[in-house]
């Protein structure tokens, strides 16, 4: 019976003494010596051609046997295009860092296209249903489930679950399951390792899905701030990165519209040999009293001004970054006109202007920005997505829930031309320590390397907040309260989604070398899962 299912998880690359299985190139003998006889043959032999799926020992497929979570989403994964995530957190208890298939679990849960059978269970040898099977190709694919105008069509439909049955009645609808010859669908039967091989078969026969697939990414502005790094060290973390556009902290606002010259010209250099842009910062050390006296005078406004296009100019700098915060809100006609003669003396000289904005919340912190008219002569605007919660807050909480990081680029989206707009993520997170009332004690600043380490010292479990799009840790140390709102790949992942939805410009990371390694290989991912348009 030529059935066809889709579950989650799907390695179909076993792991035999410790490697993977490499497939043999197009046009060889049957890689497997058990396949002859199975309807799916054509399309195992395809497959394995392109890496998605391999034996379960080096010279068989066991094609009738059925398909784990884990391989299910491995398949999934390897569908896609998307790299296995060696993530230094995981909420999963039976997903052991040593298991073949921990990366490509974390990879999937990441993007939302798998999750676990509990809060801490993702059940990885558990056989996947047909039904199940339906649910994550539709998920993968990013189709729309059928309303209830568009039922599954099977003599068997009225044992399908209901939260299966709209994915069901989809792949049904585009061909990718089938029933058996007498109309049914078996959906809580166990889906085979061959049936699996016919679904993803056929999404590679649909010719606008396979064309989707091969495409890439728009390219993003990809910027890291350095702090707290030297320039070696900045240049270490860059090349391990996606960043494509460096923001080294060299200049700040002085006395009588000076600038203070912090340019180290190595860096520049070492630039222009790894094909990375230079937008160099510009801070005003959140000196309210100083940006006004600037601001306020024309004539020191202007000093500014020509000193800043002095520098770019100098120093064949790509662009700047405006980095100005506590600006007073009676400054915000200035700072406005600031920022547009700024803008037209760094386009006389081909640079980019960006300027960083907080969220806006109603507050004086971003009364003086009008981000309709910095729109208007920035070429960017990059929001600077977190401290929601910062150490001088009544409450302890998220450095960047997801409603929060929303809330704040929907107002910018209505100001600002999407184009224009730049998400800054946190790499960095705060771990509060709390009275038994609640009540903040104190607020540690840390990477998330040094969260990530924080957090295994303490063996405590990672808890997924749903609204909040991150987990959440508390633990007692000392006697007191602590609780961590986390960030890391599914947590990035999320907020990174906003902007690619919004067709945003790209994406900012405070700062460049506070990330743990797997960030990377998450947000690349993400990058490429939620740009595919099917």
């Amino acid at each position: 019976m030529n059935w066809i299912r889709t579950t989650v998880s799907a390695i179909v690359s076993l792991c035999l003494a410790g490697s993977i299985l490499q497939p043999v190139s197009a046009g060889s003998a049957s890689p497997f010596n058990d396949i002859s006889g199975s309807f799916a043959k054509k399309e195992i032999i395809r497959l394995y051609e392109k890496n998605i799926i391999t034996g379960t020992t080096a010279t068989t497929f066991s094609p009738t046997k059925p398909i784990s979570r884990a391989e299910f989403v491995t398949i999934l994964n390897r569908l896609l295009g998307l790299q296995y995530v060696n993530s230094s957190l995981s909420s999963f208890t039976d997903v052991s860092k040593n298991a073949w298939y921990y990366g490509w679990i974390q990879a999937a849960v990441q993007l939302g296209l798998a999750e676990g059978i509990s809060a801490s269970k993702f059940a990885p040898e558990k056989q996947v249903t047909r039904q199940e099977a339906a649910v994550l190709i539709i998920r993968a694919m990013k189709q729309s489930a059928a309303d209830n105008t568009h039922a599954a069509d099977f003599v068997d439909t009225s044992l399908i679950a209901a939260w299966a049955e709209p994915s069901v009645a989809s792949a049904q609808r585009l061909g990718l399951v089938k029933g058996d010859d007498n109309g049914r669908f078996h959906p809580k039967a166990p889906i085979t390792r061959q049936e699996t091989a016919v679904m993803i078969d056929r999404v590679l026969q649909n010719d606008k899905w396979a064309a989707a697939l091969k495409s890439k990414a728009r390219p993003k502005v990809q910027l890291g701030w350095q702090y707290n790094q030297t320039t070696e060290q900045y240049e270490r973390t860059i090349l391990q990165s996606n960043v494509n556009t460096l923001s080294p902290r060299w200049y700040f606002l002085a006395e009588s519209g000076t600038i203070t010259d912090g340019t180290d010209r190595s860096l520049i250099t070492w630039a222009k040999k790894y094909n990375k842009k230079v937008w160099a910062m510009v801070g005003n050390r959140s000196d309210a009293r100083l940006t006004h006296l600037m601001l306020s005078d024309s004539s020191l406004r202007t000093a500014a001004i020509n000193n800043l296009t002095g520098l770019v100019k100098k120093y064949s700098l790509d662009g700047l970054d405006i980095d100005f915060e506590n600006v007073a809100p009676e400054d915000r006609s200035a700072l406005t006109a600031f920022m547009k003669e700024l803008s037209v003396k760094l386009h006389g000289v081909g640079a980019v202007l960006a300027v960083n904005v907080s969220p806006d919340l109603g507050t004086d912190w971003t009364e003086a920005f009008d981000y309709r008219a910095l729109g208007k002569s920035a070429d960017y605007i990059i929001l600077m997505g977190y401290d929601e919660h910062y150490s001088g807050s009544p409450q302890a909480g998220s450095n960047a829930s997801l409603p929060f990081v929303k809330k704040g680029l929907d107002r910018l989206f209505a100001a600002v031309p999407h184009g224009k707009v730049i998400l800054g993520l946190p790499l960095f997170n705060k771990d509060w320590t709390l009275s038994s009332q609640g009540e903040i004690i104190s607020t540690s600043f840390m990477s998330l390397l040094e969260q990530n380490d924080r957090i295994h010292s303490i063996s405590s479990r990672l808890v997924w907040d749903s609204y909040l799009g991150q987990y959440t840790v508390n633990y007692t140390q000392s006697g007191f309260r602590h609780s961590i709102w986390v960030e890391e790949g599914r947590s990035l992942s999320a907020k990174y989604k906003l902007a690619v939805d919004g067709s945003a410009a790209g994406f900012a990371y405070w700062y460049a070398g506070g990330e743990s390694p797997d960030i990377w290989t998450s947000l690349s991912n993400a990058d490429k899962f939620f740009s595919y348009v099917f």
